[in-house]
């Protein structure tokens, strides 16, 4: 099993910055992507950024340039920095990961919610 906690979520104006964490624990060797997503409400759930099993990194096209993913090996977290952050960036935001297993499986975490509001 793979647990997944997020923080860093909160209420920022038009043009703010936070910066979202998600902590691994459990079975980490066996993570083979990682990602960010996204819901807001009456929507689809998103992806935003992520790494691909290689190592390389994509982005949902409307936040590219603005936030930035990765990770510290040393600490099992993943971080998903947001600047210029805009009223369509609200959402609860959710850490993800593929584990390899007998089946593969996703393991999902919590949720942060991040609400963008002057």
């Amino acid at each position: 099993q793979v647990q997944l906690v997020e923080s860093g979520g909160g209420l920022v104006q038009p043009g703010g910055s936070l910066r979202l964490s998600c902590a691994a624990s459990g079975s980490i060797r066996r993570i083979y992507a990682m990602g960010w997503y996204r819901q807001a409400p009456g929507k689809q759930r998103e992806l935003v950024a992520g790494f691909d099993g290689d190592g390389s990194t994509n982005y949902k096209d409307s936040v590219k340039g603005r936030f930035t993913i990765s990770r510290d090996n040393a600490k099992n977290t993943m971080y998903l920095q947001m600047n210029n952050l805009k009223p369509e960036d609200t959402a609860v935001y959710y850490c993800n990961a593929e584990v390899m297993g007998d089946p593969d499986f996703t393991s999902w975490g919590q949720g942060t919610q991040v609400t963008v509001s002057s």
